[in-house]
């Protein structure tokens, strides 16, 4: 008798930082059911997001791609695109899995339903924190309430559905993305009820606890001495609209973290429902859980926020934990390089599928068939040493014109080369990430690193071909 097929689950949480739940290492967030995946699982400390912003790092989630290749490069509204990605659940249909998606998709911004799900419940654009519309199998239905504990209840209720296939439920929140409205030209706008928007019972949360400064949340002046292609951006930041902006969301303030810390109270409480009806069940430990954020964030790090687009560590890490006692030891924690496109060859190997050509990640599963013990920092021999960081310019921001990048990262260092910036890589960026994890010293006009310098460029220029298929 063939083996039984595990559920698939993948909770995915908007803007959130690598280290903001408990086991990824916040100082005072309180995370118990999110903090069980990694206690009973595996926990990736070096996990990272090709793409860090929503549209293209979501579709490269579903496709296994980088977004060179599937053509989501940015949050503008590529609805028709979006409705013709090769998304990994058309081919768990194929191969017999129920799917679902419940919550944020915003690859596009109309929320109606795409190829490849049995069940569908998303919104338009980001959403509402508060009374949302969503679109339950192409009928819209008003919502009364607070969105993230709509959408636990909603994704409980699908789990306690009777069923006689296995399920693959991709689980978007919109937590802990701030109130806002995207135009359709990409545009961020701030709504009239203002950014972040807590439960009333977690409000007292917090209220003391303090996020501790790190040496590279400097001022502009500081970061441009090594950085200097941030200064047309910094200086642009000055001005009413973008203060208007960086007002609305308490950029890089106290009260701003301390708030992202109290709307993920109610995404934890979701996941300790998911998790009881999934032990009520005798599931649970038949389903393969994913845990990761959609981009990383920063909350001052070389004077920014609200980005989280640049390939600075703070944007491009990514929490990342996994839950599977027939394949994942618990405990286990993995320091290889890990991009989000692994996650859909690793679930179609799971269904007992083969990723098909078009699929740039790698399946995960031979890390958990080595990963019995703490690897040392440093991919093991046979996986990868090196990834493609990309981002091009938009308008969300008025600050980011011109920031377009290309960026390499290894084991030990990072090259950023701006597109638009300088001449003949003048303004480019190089960090030994063994000696300045912070990225503070730019080493691109060291003759020392020179060598290393050349070696990237080549790397990247390698990745920038294959990426895109050439």
């Amino acid at each position: 008798m063939p083996a039984k097929k595990p559920n698939l689950l993948v909770i995915l949480i908007d803007d959130l930082r690598y280290d903001e739940f408990g086991a990824g290492g916040h100082p005072y967030m309180s995370t118990p059911n999110v903090d069980r995946i990694a206690h009973e699982g595996a926990l990736f400390e070096r996990a990272f997001h090709t793409t860090p912003i929503c549209s293209p790092n979501r579709a490269s989630i579903v496709t296994g791609q980088y977004a060179s290749r599937h053509g989501i490069i940015d949050n503008v509204a590529r609805d028709a695109m979006s409705h013709r990605l090769p998304n990994y659940h058309l081919e768990l249909q194929r191969l017999g899995y129920q799917t679902a998606h419940i919550g944020k998709w915003h690859m596009g911004n109309d929320g109606m339903p795409r190829p490849g799900y049995d069940y569908w419940v998303s919104y338009d654009g980001h959403g509402k924190l508060m009374d949302p519309t969503l679109n339950h199998d192409g009928l819209h239905v008003q919502h009364k309430g607070y969105i993230t504990d709509i959408m636990n209840r909603l994704a409980v209720e699908y789990l306690e559905r009777k069923r006689d296939k296995p399920f693959s439920l991709f689980f978007a929140h919109k937590a802990v993305h701030p109130d806002a409205e995207q135009a359709a030209d990409g545009t961020l706008r701030i709504s009239a009820q203002g950014g972040y928007v807590v439960a009333d019972r977690h409000k007292h949360l917090y209220r003391d606890d303090v996020f501790p400064r790190t040496p590279n949340m400097m001022t502009p002046d500081e970061v441009v001495r090594h950085k200097p292609a941030w200064a047309e951006c910094f200086a642009m930041k000055t001005g009413e609209t973008a203060r208007r902006i960086l007002d609305a969301l308490k950029s890089g303030s106290q009260e701003e973290i301390r708030a992202r810390a109290q709307m993920m109270a109610a995404v934890d409480e979701g996941m300790g429902e998911i998790f009881a009806v999934l032990e009520r069940q005798g599931e649970l430990d038949n389903t393969f859980v994913v845990f990761l954020g959609d981009n990383g964030f920063f909350f001052g790090e070389h004077a920014l926020g609200p980005e989280r687009r640049f390939a600075y560590e703070e944007g491009i890490r990514s929490p990342f934990v996994v839950r599977y006692p027939r394949k994942v030891k618990a405990g286990t924690r993995v320091t290889d390089l890990v991009i989000c496109q692994d996650i859909a060859p690793t679930m179609i190997e799971l269904a007992g599928g083969k990723p098909g050509p078009q699929i740039q990640g790698r399946s995960l599963l031979p890390l958990f068939a080595r990963g019995s013990k703490p690897a040392r920092k440093g991919s093991r021999a046979g996986w990868r040493k090196s990834f493609m960081i990309e981002y091009w310019a938009e308008q969300a921001m008025p600050w980011l014109v011109g920031m377009t990048y290309k960026a390499v990262r290894t084991d030990r260092w990072k090259y950023i080369h701006w597109v638009n910036r300088g001449r003949a890589g003048e303004l480019d960026e190089l960090y030994d990430l063994d000696g300045d994890p912070y990225e503070l010293e730019n080493l691109n006009r060291s003759r020392a690193a020179a060598p290393v310098r050349e070696r990237l460029r080549r790397e990247l220029r390698k990745l920038i071909a294959d990426a895109a298929g050439l």
